[in-house]
């Protein structure tokens, strides 16, 4: 496997055509599976330019011609991250094999006059690579640390300097891998002997019992017990919503954006196979998805409906509890979808209108002392307390629970589920919880 040229094609789709990198990402592994150092070189550099592509343009714009640079085609910036990349953060790749590789990559790939273009930039690099950022401290942070300077500004107006770095830092980060324990199947107990007894250390998480998290990611989803539905992924703070739903056996439960099915699955775990969970998404392979990994789980509790949620139906107040895990700008899941910083910061009002849309009218279907669940995988305020406030004001008959009572007090602020991920060490993960009066 060529690393470089594997790593080129996905970046240039994801960067061109806006596809999400993580299913490319699997589908390489899987075909060059027995190829380990390799694979590993890749998903690491796909990964990492994706992350870091603000600062490797910032970089790069101070060894060319700012503004031709900035008009220069995606294909050209694309080699040139690829280098400059291995440069800096690829350590077990000697300087001349980053350069005169990405080199020759582009002279078969583009032309050899942009790879002497691309060969003078990297060496340019070499020569000089101490980097001047901006004295404004946003600024400082967006060029520093990769993302868009109109993002991290708003970051900085919402939760000031100090926080902003850290969440930027953390996000930079790779994430430890979070699973949850099949409690249809196996117990927490049960688990962790399980993979100590192969040399594997999962580690409890100190917000649910039913969650662990481990470095051992690989060796993890690696293993038959995987396969055979003992443990699924999922991180922690996704599986706070379900605990603030509380789910129990014989109930009716709706959930709406249901797909891939995280959250879903959980909760007919939780109804202990029970009752029903009735799982509405549009998105027929993310479905697809869902059902996999139900039939993995042995799930069968759970009614797949594949439709636009606002156009479920029919209306009547017939569920006990229903979650509406809404679409989102997903602020808090910046470490493990790294494509989202990119888009972050586009299509937020239409997104707000599209939540309060979904809470309208998943409202209808809640009966009477019923529960309703908003939650969203962003720490952004406008869609999440205020979206929820504006939501209480128009319906008198929702009053908000305590989520302090369903999981532990450190993962809630104000009466909400609310994580923070350079303090919790999770994903940022909002809920709320509302009663319907009799």
């Amino acid at each position: 496997m060529n690393f470089r040229a594997e790593a080129y094609s996905t970046i240039l789709k994801v960067f061109k055509d806006t596809e999400f990198s993580n299913a490319m990402l699997q589908q390489r592994a899987k075909k060059y599976k027995n190829d380990g150092e390799s694979v590993a070189l890749y998903y690491t550099t796909v990964k990492g330019v994706i992350k870091m592509r603000q600062h490797l343009d910032y970089i790069i714009s101070h060894h060319t011609d700012a503004e031709k640079y900035a008009a220069t085609d995606i294909k050209v910036k694309i080699m040139l991250y690829l280098g400059l990349y291995q440069l800096i953060f690829l350590d077990s790749i000697p300087e001349h094999a980053a350069v005169n590789e990405t080199v020759e990559l582009t002279k078969t790939t583009l032309s050899p006059p942009v790879a002497d273009f691309v060969n003078a930039v990297l060496r340019s690099y070499l020569r000089n690579p101490e980097i001047q950022y901006p004295e404004d401290a946003a600024l400082r942070i967006a060029y520093e640390h990769s993302y868009l300077p109109e993002l991290i500004q708003t970051w900085v107006e919402l939760w000031g300097i100090e926080d902003t770095e850290m969440l930027a830092l953390y996000f930079n980060e790779t994430p430890e891998l979070h699973i949850r324990v099949n409690q249809t199947d196996t117990t927490p107990k049960k688990l962790q002997a399980y993979f100590e007894r192969r040399g594997i250390r999962i580690n409890p998480s100190p917000a649910s019992p039913m969650m662990f998290h481990t470095a051992q990611a690989s060796e993890v989803l690696g293993d038959v017990a995987f396969e055979e539905g003992y443990f699924t992924v999922q991180d922690t703070s996704a599986a706070l919503v379900v605990e603030l739903l509380d789910p129990q056996p014989e109930e009716s439960i709706l959930d709406f954006f249901a797909a891939p099915g995280g959250k879903c699955t959980y909760i007919a775990e939780k109804m202990q196979n029970t009752g029903e969970v009735i799982a509405v998404d549009k998105i027929p392979n993310k479905m697809k998805l869902l059902k996999q990994n139900a039939e993995r789980l042995q799930l069968t509790n759970i009614k797949r409906v594949v439709s636009d949620a606002l156009k479920y139906g029919p209306v009547a107040p017939a569920y006990d509890r229903v979650l509406v895990d809404a679409p989102c700008s997903g602020w808090g899941v910046f470490s493990r979808k790294a494509d989202l910083r990119w888009q972050a910061h586009q299509n937020i009002a239409e997104l707000i209108k599209l939540q309060e849309k979904a809470l309208d009218y998943a409202a209808n279907f809640v009966k009477a002392d019923g529960i309703l669940v908003y939650s969203t995988c962003t720490l952004n305020p406008a869609e999440n307390e205020e979206q929820v406030q504006r939501f209480l004001k128009k319906n008198p008959k929702f009053s908000l629970l305590n989520a302090e009572n369903y999981i532990p007090k450190e993962y809630t602020e104000a009466g909400f589920l609310k994580t923070v991920p350079f303090r919790h060490f999770m994903d940022g993960a909002f809920g709320a919880k509302m009663q319907k009066k009799a």
